[in-house]
């Protein structure tokens, strides 16, 4: 199947996830349920998972061949608390979009190496980033 057509086949998962974390927003440092909600996806696809990094980051580690070099994607989890606490930065969308992707790599594995699927804490305002590392 070519790669467009399965993208279109995940779309309906990727809606759903950033639904489901729009509609629960969460804090710096607070993205409990965001992070569960990730790390539980990461595993269904098979994908090693590693959690607890700056308190509510996760990283899903996927290898593939015998490659040696690795590549990071990153997505942010938090939200901002514009009248009231919501997802106004695009931050749900940026966790669905990299589960999706996870998704399919998981599936396919087209290709040799290793990827890192980096969801970071506290990206707005936080210095989330600085606390994972």
């Amino acid at each position: 199947m070519p790669l467009i057509e399965r993208i279109v086949d995940l779309h309906a998962d990727m809606k759903a996830w950033r639904h489901d974390i729009h509609t629960h927003p969460e804090l710096a440092f607070h993205e409990h349920r965001t992070s569960d909600l990730v790390a539980k996806a990461l595993e269904r696809f098979g994908i090693e998972v590693h959690r607890g990094l700056a308190g509510t980051g996760v990283v899903g580690t996927l290898r593939s061949g015998l490659g040696r070099r690795a590549i990071g994607l990153r997505a942010d989890m938090d939200a901002l608390p514009i009248h009231g606490i919501m997802h106004a930065c695009g931050h749900d969308g940026h966790t669905a979009m990299l589960l999706g992707a996870a998704r399919y790599l998981a599936e396919t594995r087209h290709f040799d190496g290793v990827v890192h699927f980096i969801f970071q804490p506290a990206e707005e305002n936080e210095c989330g980033g600085q606390e994972m590392l």
